[in-house]
């Protein structure tokens, strides 16, 4: 018998119905079990990684402490988990192609011809069983991206159906994520199409074990009978994945379901205790029974998607329950934002979060943004490119360098405030050649982030080429903006703060990667608490 099970998540009928949210809530069942579990993306586009994706094809890029650009499923996976992810949890089709090509280049197939089978799906089972071959883990959920029956996932669909006959009974067992479309003209759900994709499935191979329906409304007893009879899986082994009014009601529904329950039987794996979600609820009932409410503002580039903002969101969800505090998060296109309009944008706002992201287009928008918060004493978290605007505001309107910039946006700036890292100005390559990861940050003593922090030395994620310029330290710190947080090994600015204003931080790394049910990022914790200190100042100056 194998010493760790496998659990592979696949879709049907159309996508985007969640089988990441299904993947973690199920891992986090069976954490809350007693098992060891983790989950891992198989994504079939041919980009070695999401790095060089723009956010409206795909959402944010999620960066793990070793560094990997990966996909922002694996954002859910750590928030459920409060388990770290790697480069291992992330695979794609370009680098599943690159590792084969570079191993035929140098010769290691011994003349072979080489073909999508056996040495593309032989790659693919490879990078499955690297997290199960580890030893620390007793389950390994892995998540098939896209949805079954496109040409692009066909590769790993054979590779989960050899792997299956390898593994041996119980040992791995197919969860099948689908539609049951609900037809308003007709009054009824339909299961045609859910069997339609367990058949495409099945002549592929692969049987699946439990299905996993997603549905508006409830499955009734009779319809669940005949998903199980037409799509040969056990009447319990049907469950109804109905629409919640958050993604964290979906583990809760899920344990209703059973849906633990039936996995742990068809790997023969005893169910141990009953699992233990009393902290997940207690962070459910913070957040459902909210004391009070805020309104941030979220400037940014890219707010037409959420998606490009996921990490951020959903920080401010743990934040508002370790404070219980709604959170009303009002997005705000930077691009649109100028001195006419600034006031009638932002005026009414309890804090102001400006964020991250690449490129001259809104960046003005950012500047102004931060002025206003500066200026009018609001609450201030400037996340990456929100901490450079910071720095870049503060060195024009405070200091007088009228001009003062990022060489990312005017070259030939007088005032470059902002500037490449030296060791970035000879890379040619954009796919992972950032400054990626985690990488520590000593915080001074007597500073707001040291407070926050409660201790000296912190690990944060970075993903940015762009530095804090220390030539301008000296001056900018001068005038009042001071640099509270450095790199010990490079000296590199990653934090800077305003004493005197009420709250006002911008930080060169992303906190919001960090977060998670289990462990709300205290950044965003003290940020969130601030904007509630200052609607109620804001409202008691306002009844004087």
């Amino acid at each position: 018998m194998a010493d760790t099970k496998y659990i592979f998540v696949t879709g049907g009928v159309t996508s985007s119905l969640g089988k990441g949210i299904i993947a973690a809530s199920l891992a986090k069942l069976l954490q809350a079990r007693g098992y060891k579990a983790t989950i891992q993306k198989l994504d079939p586009y041919i980009n070695v990684d999401p790095g060089t994706l723009n956010p409206y094809e795909h959402g944010e890029c999620y960066v793990t402490d070793d560094g990997a650009e990966t996909d922002l499923d694996l954002g859910h996976y750590e928030r459920f988990l409060n388990v770290r992810t790697s480069q291992a949890n992330n695979v794609t089709t370009g680098r599943i192609y690159q590792s084969v090509i570079e191993k035929e280049r140098k010769g290691e197939f011994l003349g072979k011809t080489v073909q999508v089978v056996p040495h593309i799906t032989n790659e693919i089972k490879e990078r499955i069983q690297i997290l199960g071959n580890s030893g620390e883990y007793d389950i390994v959920i892995t998540e098939i991206g896209g949805t079954v029956g496109d040409i692009e996932s066909l590769p790993y669909i054979e590779a989960v159906r050899q792997l299956m006959w390898e593994l041996g009974d119980n040992n791995g067992i197919v969860v099948h994520l689908t539609l049951v479309p609900f037809l308003s003209a007709a009054g009824e759900l339909k299961t045609k199409p859910t069997q339609h994709s367990v058949k495409t499935l099945m002549e592929s191979g692969i049987k699946a074990d439990i299905l996993v329906c997603r549905t508006e409304h409830d499955l009734s007893d009779d319809l669940r009978e005949k998903l199980a009879l037409f799509c040969n899986v056990r009447r319990e082994a049907v469950i109804q994945s109905i629409d919640a009014s958050t993604i964290y009601d979906v583990p809760k529904l899920m344990l209703a379901e059973g849906l633990d329950k039936v996995a742990l039987k068809k790997l023969d794996l005893p169910e141990k205790n009953h699992p233990d979600l009393e902290n997940w609820d207690a962070f459910l009932e913070r957040h459902k029974n909210p004391k009070h409410e805020v309104t941030i503002g979220l400037v940014g580039k890219y707010v037409e998607l959420q998606d490009s903002y996921k990490s951020i969101l959903e920080s401010f969800i743990h934040a508002g329950a370790e404070n219980e505090v709604s959170v009303k998060v009002e997005t705000i296109h930077s691009e649109y934002i100028d001195e006419a309009t600034i006031k009638n944008k932002i005026s009414h706002l309890d804090g102001i979060l400006v964020a991250p992201g690449f490129g001259e287009r809104g960046i003005e928008g950012k500047v102004d943004t931060v002025r206003y918060a500066r200026e009018h004493k609001i609450p201030f978290l400037g996340i990456c490119l929100g901490m450079q605007m910071a720095v870049i505001e503060f060195a024009r309107n405070v200091l007088g360098l009228k001009d003062a910039n990022s060489t990312e946006m005017v070259q030939d700036t007088p005032y470059p405030v902002i500037d490449l890292m030296e060791e970035q100005k000879d890379i040619t390559d954009k796919g992972g050649t950032m400054r990626l990861g985690a990488w520590k940050c000593v915080l001074k003593e007597n500073s707001l982030a040291r407070e926050i922090y409660g201790e000296e030395t912190i690990m944060e994620r970075h993903r940015h080429r762009y530095e804090f310029n220390d030539k301008y330290k000296e001056q900018i710190e001068a005038a009042g903006l001071k640099a509270t947080g450095y790199n010990p090994d490079t000296g590199l600015v990653e934090i800077v703060e305003l004493p005197g204003h009420p709250w006002f931080i911008g930080v060169q790394y992303h906190p919001e990667y960090k977060s998670t049910v289990a462990s709300p990022h205290p950044l965003f914790v003290a940020f969130v608490k601030a904007a509630l200190k200052y609607k109620k100042e804001k409202n008691s100056a306002t009844l004087a």
